[in-house]
């Protein structure tokens, strides 16, 4: 029986070997089919990363499906934002991506598509309780495979005409994004320079993660070496994007929004925007600046999704590099088309990408912070530092405990897709983010060590 710590807020996770045994992803394969059918339909694609044990779960996954009754489309080994392409451009009922996203190469999972939309929260739940009860339809159904890289990569690439010639550097990491991203690049006006193209689940070169600077060393050496005009960096899946300026500095994904942001509200006055709680309240204030509406929300593709549906937003982005654009798009997460929106303002604009954000005021900012605390645990840790904050300072409770400074910020946050906690900081001085973030660390260190009892703990805050 699968662990019900696996199905998680927006996805289903776990570790591939000893979580996820073929047998019972068999009968998950069941009973999403079973949900597919009584919600949408019985007509799912399905497709997988590159990691090693994508394809052992794959095949328990599709006789599961096909148990079911459900006319399976498999797509192969494809990028999720191919995968969520294909819902769309076959017309199907819905979908499921294999996939370990960013986490280390021994876990894996799936991110699940009914009608148009990924499910997420109590619909997640409902699979577990579905598997747990036997309340599976049963049925004889079919199998059959598509190309569905050849109509998104023609779709994508016809978008895009820059006025002049973009120098890129571009690094898949091993990942999915690799062989799909050289058709596009082909058919841009784009001198390319390709790393780690080649899909290896090993993931030889570094961990395909663009949020970890480590993971984006060789991308600025290179940037550097080639005087790009940019770098970009994908995930394992391609669903995340990270990016470099022509001097090898990061650009993160609450300033790509800016970026991005800006470009739209010259063509869509008043647009909305979706950020999540570990932006910077400079993505905030200079959207609204600049006449948009952003709204802070929580972190996570599928939550981001039905917001952006909810409030119809323009254009949402995580720090993470989840980036999804309604503006001339589907609304999905896609890597692949937000490298292209990047290189595309680039050109149009004949600026650099490390002129696009200069105007903007100077503070100091942490990457996410991130440290490990068992899933059981992790929530009441989180809760029990709220607890003390909110009776320090005033706070936002939309995602985790947002602490509002008088010159800055601090988050504390519990993934929902790994055993950590997650922090981030921002202020106008050295001085002050430091002193922000001894306090809140201070305080979650306090909150761990009540949460766990006598249980140790590893890593350090």
């Amino acid at each position: 029986m699968l662990k019900s710590t696996i199905f998680r807020e927006y996805d289903i996770r776990g570790v591939a070997d000893v979580e996820l045994l073929s047998g019972d992803i068999e009968v998950l394969g069941q009973a999403f089919g079973s949900y597919l059918r009584r919600n949408a339909g019985r007509k799912i694609n399905l497709a997988r990363d590159t990691r090693l044990s994508s394809q052992r779960l794959r095949d328990a996954l599709l006789r599961g499906l096909r148990a079911s009754g459900c006319d399976v489309t498999d797509l192969g080994v494809v990028p999720t934002p191919v995968l969520y392409y294909s819902v769309f451009h076959l017309k199907a009922d819905g979908g499921v991506m294999i996939t370990g996203s960013h986490n280390p190469p021994e876990f894996n999972g799936f991110k699940t598509v009914c009608g148009e939309s990924t499910i997420h929260g109590e619909a997640i739940q409902e699979l577990y309780r579905m598997i747990r009860t036997g309340d599976l339809d049963r049925g004889e159904g079919s199998e059959k495979s598509y190309d569905a890289v050849t109509p998104y990569v023609n779709e994508v690439a016809s978008q895009f005409h820059f006025p002049r010639r973009i120098r890129v550097v571009v690094d898949a990491g091993n990942g999915t994004g690799g062989p799909v991203m050289h058709r596009i690049l082909e058919r841009l006006n784009a001198d390319a320079t390709e790393m780690f193209f080649e899909m290896d689940g090993r993931f030889p070169n570094h961990h395909p993660d663009p949020t970890v600077p480590k993971n984006l060393e060789a991308l600025i050496a290179k940037v550097r070496e080639t005087h790009a005009d940019m770098g970009i960096a994908f995930d394992g899946d391609t669903d995340r994007i990270g990016a470099i300026d022509d001097h090898g500095a990061v650009i993160y994904g609450d300033q790509l929004m800016i970026i991005y942001g800006r470009e739209i509200l010259t063509r869509k006055p008043g647009a909305t925007f979706i950020g999540e709680v570990k932006c910077s309240q400079l993505m905030y204030d200079d959207l609204a600046a600049h006449g948009g509406n952003p709204i802070m929300w929580k972190t996570g593709h599928s939550l981001i999704k039905a917001k952006m549906k909810e409030t119809k937003a323009e254009l949402a982005g995580e720090m993470s590099g989840h980036m999804f654009f309604a503006d001339r798009y589907y609304g999905f997460d896609d890597a692949l088309y937000a490298a292209c929106r990047l290189m595309e303002i680039v050109a149009n604009s004949g600026r650099p990408l490390s002129a696009q954000l200069e105007d903007l005021p100077r503070t100091v900012t942490t990457p996410e912070i991130r440290f490990d605390c068992p899933d059981e645990l992790k929530f009441q840790v989180v809760k029990l530092a709220a607890a003390e904050l909110q009776s320090r300072h005033k706070t936002l409770d939309v995602d985790g405990v947002r602490v509002l400074f008088p010159q800055g910020w601090g988050l504390v946050r519990a993934s929902n897709t790994q055993p950590v906690l997650v922090m981030r900081f921002e202020a106008t001085t050295e001085d002050l983010l430091r002193q922000y973030r001894e306090e809140v660390e201070a305080v979650v260190k306090s909150a761990v060590a009540r949460a766990a009892g006598v249980q140790p703990i590893a890593g350090k805050v």
